[in-house]
Protein backbone atom coordinates (compact mmCIF):
# COMPACT_ATOMS: atom_id res chain seq x y z
CA UNK A 1 0.00 0.00 0.00
CA UNK A 2 1.01 3.39 -0.77
CA UNK A 3 0.32 4.74 2.65
CA UNK A 4 2.72 6.43 5.23
CA UNK A 5 3.94 4.13 8.26
CA UNK A 6 1.58 5.44 10.62
CA UNK A 7 -1.18 4.63 8.20
CA UNK A 8 -0.68 0.75 7.96
CA UNK A 9 2.89 -0.49 9.06
CA UNK A 10 2.36 1.07 12.70
CA UNK A 11 -1.04 -0.96 13.40
CA UNK A 12 0.74 -3.85 11.96
CA UNK A 13 3.09 -4.00 14.70
CA UNK A 14 0.61 -3.87 17.13
CA UNK A 15 -1.14 -6.48 15.60
CA UNK A 16 -1.19 -9.98 13.66
CA UNK A 17 0.19 -9.41 10.38
CA UNK A 18 -2.37 -8.50 8.02
CA UNK A 19 -3.68 -10.83 5.27
CA UNK A 20 -3.35 -9.44 1.95
CA UNK A 21 -6.02 -11.57 -0.79
CA UNK A 22 -8.57 -10.99 -3.23
CA UNK A 23 -12.18 -10.64 -1.91
CA UNK A 24 -15.93 -10.96 -4.21
CA UNK A 25 -17.33 -7.88 -4.10
CA UNK A 26 -20.31 -9.17 -2.48
CA UNK A 27 -18.42 -9.82 0.61
CA UNK A 28 -17.51 -6.31 1.43
CA UNK A 29 -19.44 -3.77 3.32
CA UNK A 30 -19.01 -0.11 3.80
CA UNK A 31 -19.05 1.56 6.74
CA UNK A 32 -21.68 3.82 8.20
CA UNK A 33 -19.90 5.41 10.59
CA UNK A 34 -17.35 6.77 7.12
CA UNK A 35 -16.42 10.56 8.19
CA UNK A 36 -16.57 11.14 4.41
CA UNK A 37 -20.30 12.05 3.53
CA UNK A 38 -19.72 12.15 -0.05
CA UNK A 39 -17.60 10.13 -2.03
CA UNK A 40 -17.58 12.64 -5.05
CA UNK A 41 -17.55 12.47 -8.61
CA UNK A 42 -16.27 8.60 -9.68
CA UNK A 43 -16.13 8.79 -13.34
CA UNK A 44 -12.49 9.33 -13.68
CA UNK A 45 -11.92 6.29 -10.99
CA UNK A 46 -14.08 4.26 -12.77
CA UNK A 47 -12.34 4.31 -15.50
CA UNK A 48 -9.09 3.91 -14.23
CA UNK A 49 -10.09 0.74 -12.88
CA UNK A 50 -11.91 -0.34 -16.02
CA UNK A 51 -8.22 -0.01 -17.46
CA UNK A 52 -5.87 -0.87 -15.20
CA UNK A 53 -7.78 -2.52 -12.37
CA UNK A 54 -7.23 -1.72 -8.44
CA UNK A 55 -3.88 -1.01 -8.14
CA UNK A 56 -4.14 -0.02 -4.15
CA UNK A 57 -5.72 -2.89 -1.64
CA UNK A 58 -8.71 -1.59 0.27
CA UNK A 59 -8.11 -1.88 4.06
CA UNK A 60 -10.87 -3.95 5.74
CA UNK A 61 -11.53 -5.72 8.85
CA UNK A 62 -13.64 -8.75 9.95
CA UNK A 63 -17.32 -7.78 10.06
CA UNK A 64 -18.79 -8.39 13.71
CA UNK A 65 -22.43 -8.60 13.25
CA UNK A 66 -24.43 -7.79 16.47
CA UNK A 67 -27.91 -10.03 17.47
CA UNK A 68 -30.03 -7.09 16.21
CA UNK A 69 -28.77 -7.20 12.85
CA UNK A 70 -28.10 -10.76 12.46
CA UNK A 71 -32.29 -11.07 13.08
CA UNK A 72 -32.56 -8.10 10.24
CA UNK A 73 -30.70 -10.12 8.26
CA UNK A 74 -32.16 -13.76 9.13
CA UNK A 75 -31.96 -15.93 5.78
CA UNK A 76 -29.63 -13.70 3.97
CA UNK A 77 -25.40 -13.86 3.71
CA UNK A 78 -24.22 -11.35 6.03
CA UNK A 79 -20.86 -9.23 4.82
CA UNK A 80 -17.38 -11.13 5.79
CA UNK A 81 -15.63 -7.90 5.94
CA UNK A 82 -16.41 -4.07 6.48
CA UNK A 83 -14.35 -1.52 4.73
CA UNK A 84 -11.96 0.93 6.95
CA UNK A 85 -10.56 2.11 4.05
CA UNK A 86 -10.90 2.36 0.61
CA UNK A 87 -14.85 3.32 -0.06
CA UNK A 88 -14.25 4.82 -3.15
CA UNK A 89 -12.49 2.35 -4.73
CA UNK A 90 -15.34 0.02 -3.69
CA UNK A 91 -18.18 1.78 -5.49
CA UNK A 92 -15.80 2.46 -8.59
CA UNK A 93 -15.34 -1.54 -8.56
CA UNK A 94 -19.25 -2.13 -8.37
CA UNK A 95 -19.97 0.58 -10.72
CA UNK A 96 -16.59 -0.61 -13.16
CA UNK A 97 -18.47 -3.98 -12.89
CA UNK A 98 -15.36 -6.24 -11.31
CA UNK A 99 -16.58 -9.07 -9.43
CA UNK A 100 -13.82 -9.27 -6.90
CA UNK A 101 -11.06 -6.55 -5.35
CA UNK A 102 -7.69 -6.85 -3.46
CA UNK A 103 -7.72 -6.08 0.15
CA UNK A 104 -5.65 -6.34 3.19
CA UNK A 105 -7.64 -7.49 6.35
CA UNK A 106 -6.50 -6.45 9.84
CA UNK A 107 -8.63 -7.31 13.01
CA UNK A 108 -9.01 -3.82 15.08
CA UNK A 109 -10.29 -2.39 17.66
CA UNK A 110 -13.30 0.00 16.65
CA UNK A 111 -11.26 2.91 17.90
CA UNK A 112 -8.38 2.42 15.73
CA UNK A 113 -10.93 1.81 13.21
CA UNK A 114 -12.34 5.25 13.12
CA UNK A 115 -9.08 6.85 13.58
CA UNK A 116 -7.84 5.82 10.69
CA UNK A 117 -11.08 6.37 8.66
CA UNK A 118 -10.44 9.67 10.23
CA UNK A 119 -7.00 9.92 8.75
CA UNK A 120 -7.46 8.56 5.43
CA UNK A 121 -10.38 11.49 5.44
CA UNK A 122 -7.76 14.11 6.22
CA UNK A 123 -5.24 13.09 3.34
CA UNK A 124 -7.54 13.62 0.80
CA UNK A 125 -7.29 16.20 -1.94
CA UNK A 126 -10.89 17.69 -2.31
CA UNK A 127 -11.33 18.98 1.45
CA UNK A 128 -12.38 22.38 2.51
CA UNK A 129 -10.37 23.91 5.00
CA UNK A 130 -13.01 24.02 7.43
CA UNK A 131 -12.93 20.14 6.57
CA UNK A 132 -9.59 19.81 7.97
CA UNK A 133 -9.87 22.12 10.30
CA UNK A 134 -12.74 19.83 11.82
CA UNK A 135 -11.26 16.71 11.28
CA UNK A 136 -7.68 18.12 12.93
CA UNK A 137 -10.12 18.85 16.13
CA UNK A 138 -11.45 15.55 16.30
CA UNK A 139 -8.52 13.67 16.38
CA UNK A 140 -7.25 16.07 18.88
CA UNK A 141 -10.31 16.10 20.77
CA UNK A 142 -11.59 12.40 20.73
CA UNK A 143 -8.28 10.66 19.91
CA UNK A 144 -6.19 13.03 22.41
CA UNK A 145 -3.67 13.83 18.89
CA UNK A 146 -1.35 16.90 19.90
CA UNK A 147 -0.25 19.03 16.87
CA UNK A 148 2.70 17.24 16.62
CA UNK A 149 0.87 13.55 16.90
CA UNK A 150 -1.50 14.97 13.69
CA UNK A 151 1.22 16.53 11.84
CA UNK A 152 2.86 12.80 11.57
CA UNK A 153 -0.36 11.49 11.36
CA UNK A 154 -0.93 13.45 8.30
CA UNK A 155 2.57 13.89 6.25
CA UNK A 156 1.74 17.82 7.28
CA UNK A 157 4.44 20.69 8.89
CA UNK A 158 2.80 21.08 12.55
CA UNK A 159 2.79 24.83 11.34
CA UNK A 160 0.13 23.64 9.18
CA UNK A 161 -1.85 21.92 11.56
CA UNK A 162 -1.68 24.89 14.05
CA UNK A 163 -3.00 26.98 11.03
CA UNK A 164 -5.86 25.18 10.11
CA UNK A 165 -6.78 25.20 14.18
CA UNK A 166 -7.20 28.33 13.59
CA UNK A 167 -9.48 28.48 11.39
CA UNK A 168 -12.00 27.08 14.21
CA UNK A 169 -12.02 30.69 15.20
CA UNK A 170 -14.31 32.06 12.16
CA UNK A 171 -17.52 31.64 13.00
CA UNK A 172 -20.82 29.82 11.72
CA UNK A 173 -22.29 32.22 9.72
CA UNK A 174 -18.77 33.63 8.05
CA UNK A 175 -18.10 29.66 6.88
CA UNK A 176 -20.81 29.61 5.19
CA UNK A 177 -20.98 33.28 3.42
CA UNK A 178 -17.39 31.83 2.45
CA UNK A 179 -18.34 29.23 0.74
CA UNK A 180 -21.70 30.58 -0.53
CA UNK A 181 -19.38 33.38 -2.31
CA UNK A 182 -16.37 30.53 -3.37
CA UNK A 183 -14.00 31.21 -1.24
CA UNK A 184 -11.84 28.05 -0.40
CA UNK A 185 -8.18 29.65 -0.30
CA UNK A 186 -6.60 28.79 3.31
CA UNK A 187 -4.03 31.48 2.84
CA UNK A 188 -7.34 34.03 2.39
CA UNK A 189 -9.13 32.61 5.31
CA UNK A 190 -5.94 32.59 7.48
CA UNK A 191 -5.91 36.60 6.37
CA UNK A 192 -9.60 36.53 7.45
CA UNK A 193 -9.33 35.46 10.87
CA UNK A 194 -7.44 38.36 11.67
CA UNK A 195 -10.01 40.42 10.99
CA UNK A 196 -11.44 41.12 14.42
CA UNK A 197 -15.09 40.69 14.63
CA UNK A 198 -17.82 38.55 12.64
CA UNK A 199 -18.99 41.80 10.78
CA UNK A 200 -15.17 42.47 9.49
CA UNK A 201 -14.89 39.37 8.72
CA UNK A 202 -18.01 39.44 6.23
CA UNK A 203 -16.87 42.86 5.12
CA UNK A 204 -13.58 41.03 4.03
CA UNK A 205 -15.13 38.20 2.12
CA UNK A 206 -17.32 40.41 0.17
CA UNK A 207 -14.63 42.60 -0.77
CA UNK A 208 -12.56 39.36 -1.98
CA UNK A 209 -15.26 37.98 -4.07
CA UNK A 210 -15.87 42.17 -5.43
CA UNK A 211 -12.83 43.02 -5.66
CA UNK A 212 -10.65 39.73 -6.15
CA UNK A 213 -8.26 40.82 -3.63
CA UNK A 214 -5.20 38.29 -2.65
CA UNK A 215 -3.87 36.78 0.39
CA UNK A 216 -0.98 39.97 0.75
CA UNK A 217 -4.29 42.77 -0.45
CA UNK A 218 -5.44 40.86 2.75
CA UNK A 219 -2.56 41.29 4.35
CA UNK A 220 -2.94 44.94 4.04
CA UNK A 221 -5.96 45.56 4.77
CA UNK A 222 -6.10 43.17 8.24
CA UNK A 223 -3.06 45.86 9.17
CA UNK A 224 -4.14 48.79 8.33
CA UNK A 225 -7.31 48.02 9.83
CA UNK A 226 -6.18 47.03 13.00
CA UNK A 227 -4.43 50.73 12.83
CA UNK A 228 -7.54 52.09 12.21
CA UNK A 229 -9.16 49.88 14.79
CA UNK A 230 -7.38 51.24 17.34
CA UNK A 231 -7.36 54.67 16.24
CA UNK A 232 -11.32 54.47 15.88
CA UNK A 233 -11.05 52.95 19.73
CA UNK A 234 -8.81 55.92 21.25
CA UNK A 235 -11.20 58.35 19.69
CA UNK A 236 -14.13 56.53 21.24
CA UNK A 237 -12.45 56.51 24.56
CA UNK A 238 -12.56 60.55 24.68
CA UNK A 239 -14.22 62.12 27.58
CA UNK A 240 -17.53 64.08 26.65
CA UNK A 241 -16.63 67.83 26.79
CA UNK A 242 -17.75 68.99 30.63
CA UNK A 243 -18.29 72.63 31.05
CA UNK A 244 -17.68 73.71 34.53
CA UNK A 245 -18.61 77.10 36.26
CA UNK A 246 -18.07 78.30 39.87
CA UNK A 247 -19.64 81.75 41.10
CA UNK A 248 -17.12 83.90 42.59
CA UNK A 249 -18.41 83.87 45.45
CA UNK A 250 -18.55 79.85 45.64
CA UNK A 251 -21.88 80.53 46.54
CA UNK A 252 -22.86 77.42 43.72
CA UNK A 253 -20.98 75.51 40.74
CA UNK A 254 -22.34 74.53 37.21
CA UNK A 255 -21.89 71.85 35.55
CA UNK A 256 -22.77 70.60 31.91
CA UNK A 257 -21.97 67.45 30.49
CA UNK A 258 -21.98 67.30 26.45
CA UNK A 259 -22.32 64.14 24.51
CA UNK A 260 -19.27 65.73 22.29
CA UNK A 261 -16.09 65.74 23.08
CA UNK A 262 -15.60 69.31 21.05
CA UNK A 263 -17.91 71.87 21.91
CA UNK A 264 -17.87 75.35 20.30
CA UNK A 265 -18.75 78.67 22.48
CA UNK A 266 -21.85 79.50 20.28
CA UNK A 267 -23.08 75.76 21.65
CA UNK A 268 -21.72 76.32 25.15
CA UNK A 269 -24.09 79.74 24.89
CA UNK A 270 -27.23 78.28 22.94
CA UNK A 271 -27.06 75.63 25.97
CA UNK A 272 -27.47 77.77 28.55
CA UNK A 273 -29.50 80.02 27.13
CA UNK A 274 -32.12 76.53 26.30
CA UNK A 275 -32.03 76.25 30.51
CA UNK A 276 -33.05 79.81 31.19
CA UNK A 277 -35.69 79.30 28.58
CA UNK A 278 -36.97 76.30 30.34
CA UNK A 279 -36.43 77.59 33.99
CA UNK A 280 -38.29 80.83 33.12
CA UNK A 281 -41.40 78.81 31.38
CA UNK A 282 -41.61 76.59 34.61
CA UNK A 283 -41.10 79.75 36.83
CA UNK A 284 -44.38 81.25 34.77
CA UNK A 285 -46.53 78.15 35.16
CA UNK A 286 -45.91 78.29 38.93
CA UNK A 287 -47.13 81.46 39.54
Amino acid sequence: MRHEAHFVEELTARHEVPVGKMVPLSMLEPDPEQPRGSMGDLSDLVASIREKGILEPLLVRPWRMDEERADDDAGQSPSAYRIISGERRYRAAVEAGLFEVPVIAMDLEDQEVREIALIENLQRKDLTPFEEAEGYRALAETHDYTHEDIATAVGKSRTVITESLSLLAIPVRVRSSAEALGIGSKSLLLEVVKAGSEGEMLELLERVAAEGLSRDDLRKETRNGGKQRSAASSAGRRKPYRFKFRAPDKSFTLNLSFRKSTVERDDLIGALEEILVQLRSEQSQEE
